[in-house]
């Protein structure tokens, strides 16, 4: 498969998916939130040609939005490419010049913050390889759980994948933990169900459901006037929530010092199914 950006006409790979994130908090303390956001879907070959064409985005400068590579993988400005096959390599893949693509939220006015940007790495044959979930927490940290994909998995189906928790992020949340995601690779619609499970059973659901919007500076426009302080409503809000869950009694998990490796390669490909709807 040629790497080059892909074109129909004017339309690029790369686009827009509007929707909504839920997280719903369970146990003894029970909790529920949802926000309209809306995340970039950028194929990391084609942002050269994005930034070329559209006025509202760039890559690597101020713009009314921009996708900038220091907000990524090693998070010091250096071209992703070159991060991302190395770490598949390390890891034992090789997407033979394969596409890549992350979804994420962008910087709107210089300004974001991911709490979770998703990987999707494709081998040259189109078959989707691994998803790199990329986390954040709000003390300028990150860790990257890589995990490989069943090369029985058929296209077009949920993919479902679990892993052991080793970053910190919720303080109302223990370290001893497990996700389980199951995702649908992005295309007309996208959706994502994150169950989190700690000793206790089940702690925390969070969901992400989405609809496809071809990227142009129209769909930038429309898309920021409706989320026109998206950055801001997602740092505020986890502030927020978790003073919620502080004032019904959650209780405080003291935070460990990140993982020594920025990235975690998960060895296993299969986890326990789960349900299709997005709760």
């Amino acid at each position: 498969m040629d790497r080059s950006p892909a074109r129909t006409g004017r339309t690029f790979r790369s686009c827009l998916y509007m929707g909504r994130v839920m997280h719903r908090r369970l146990g003894a303390v029970s909790h529920k939130f949802t926000y309209r956001v809306f995340s970039l879907l950028v194929d990391l070959d084609e942002l050269p040609a994005l930034s070329g064409r559209l006025k509202l985005f760039s890559h690597n400068r101020f713009n009314l939005l921009a996708f900038l590579d220091r907000d990524h993988g090693p998070r010091d400005g250096r071209p992703l490419r070159p991060w991302i096959d190395k770490v598949l390599a390390d890891a034992g893949l090789d997407l033979a010049g394969g596409r890549v693509r992350i979804l994420c939220f962008p910087r709107l006015l210089g300004y974001v913050f991911n709490p979770l940007s998703i990987w999707f790495c494709h081998h040259r044959n189109g078959r989707l390889a691994a998803v790199l979930y990329e986390v954040k927490n709000t003390f300028g940290e990150q860790h990257c759980y890589l995990i490989p994909v069943d090369p029985n998995h058929e296209p077009g189906a949920p993919l479902h994948q679990h892993c052991d928790k080793c970053f910190y992020v919720s303080p109302f949340i223990e370290m001893q933990a497990t996700y389980r995601f199951r995702l649908t690779e992005p295309d007309e619609r996208f959706a994502l169900v994150i169950r989190q499970s700690t000793r206790e059973g089940e702690i925390l659901v969070a969901t992400q459901t989405a609809r496809r919007e071809q990227l142009s500076d129209g769909a930038l426009l429309r898309a920021l006037a409706g989320n026109p302080a998206m950055t801001g409503k997602v740092i505020a809000g986890i502030h927020w929530e978790a003073f919620r869950l502080w004032r019904k009694g959650a209780r405080y998990s003291g935070r460990p010092r990140p993982p020594a490796l920025p990235v975690t390669a998960v060895a296993t490909t299969t986890g326990p199914q789960l349900p299709t709807a997005a709760e």
